[in-house]
């Protein structure tokens, strides 16, 4: 699906996704990707909502957004409550659903000027 929406700025904006496929600004990823305004972490190590564990949750505190949208892949899938602990003790607030709404929900937050992360599994084909 193409996105339109213009932020007039330099944040990153998340273009398009598909199965196998998100594009952000004008770079393409095909592995699991990290959003932020200001920053992508390409190649995150979850590649299927199976492989989510702490650790990767754990890397997300250091960037510090005060929200995370978890992308789930083709459906929205509800990790375990502990992985996402790292997230709570943080202050940190998180939603989590399919890939899809949360580029949507990614980009309409970034857009109002959030500091939102984007922690995207691919759509699978």
């Amino acid at each position: 699906m193409h996105i339109q929406l213009e932020t007039g700025g330099q944040a990153n904006l998340i273009r398009t996704y598909a199965a196998g496929q998100i594009t952000v600004n004008q770079d393409s990823y095909t592995r699991s990707v990290i959003v932020l305004p200001g920053q992508i972490v390409a190649d995150w190590p979850p590649q299927r909502f199976e492989d989510l564990a702490l650790a990767h949750i754990e890397k997300i505190v250091p960037l510090s957004p005060e929200v995370v949208i978890l992308g789930t892949g083709q459906r929205q899938r509800f990790p375990r409550a502990e992985l996402l602990a790292p997230l709570i003790v943080a202050g940190i607030g998180w939603e989590v659903m399919d890939t899809g709404a949360a580029c949507r929900t990614y980009n309409i937050l970034m857009g109002e000027g959030r500091n939102v992360a984007a922690a995207l599994l691919m759509i699978e084909n």
